[in-house]
């Protein structure tokens, strides 16, 4: 009896040692959070067809990051607010990226930006990779990014921003000065 409890002592004991281990010299997992970095990313522009990731194609630019569907109804009502705040701020230095999660054909996304008339940048991640790297809990999400890449705001739901305040934010933001 003795030699089994022994054992038993020696696994828990091993499987203790273990948690420990890993608590201490596993990976880190950074919180996607308001004053953290943004996450780098890398998804298919649907325009050109190239990969492109967060620090390549956006770093420097005031940065919306929206992750959407097609078959999401919020998605579709927050979309023309984007659209105008981005046309009126874009030649500022503001940019969108607006990440759609859809699985399937790429040209099923762009008939969705076509049918609202989309002028922000629409890209895919068919593998969905982007929700787990962004920490998301639905769609839609957004992440307002500074030119420094720091999340200075972010958003679950439908989110009205062509509202002065939302604009207000986004030109203070491109007011700012890179250092």
């Amino acid at each position: 009896m003795s030699k089994q409890w022994i054992l038993v002592g020696v696994i828990v004991a091993g499987l203790v040692a273990g948690a420990i281990a890993l608590t201490r010299l596993g990976p880190d997992i950074e919180q996607v959070a308001v004053g953290a970095r943004a996450p780098d990313f890398r998804v298919i522009d649907l325009a050109t067809g190239d990969s492109v990731s967060l620090r390549e194609h956006y770093e420097g630019a005031v940065t919306l990051i929206n992750i959407w569907a097609t078959y999401c109804v919020p998605c579709r009502v927050e979309m023309p607010g984007m659209d105008s705040v981005y046309q009126s701020l874009a030649p500022r230095g503001f940019k969108i990226a607006a990440i759609s999660i859809d699985e399937g054909s790429p040209e099923d996304v762009r008939a969705f930006g076509q049918e609202l008339g989309i002028s922000f940048d629409l890209l895919q991640d068919r593998s969905t990779a982007v929700q787990q790297i962004y920490q998301t809990t639905g769609v839609p999400e957004s992440f307002l990014i500074n030119r420094e890449g720091i999340i200075v705001k972010r958003v679950i739901g439908e989110h009205a921003w062509n509202s002065p305040v939302n604009r207000a934010l986004v030109e203070r933001l491109l007011d700012e000065t890179g250092g």
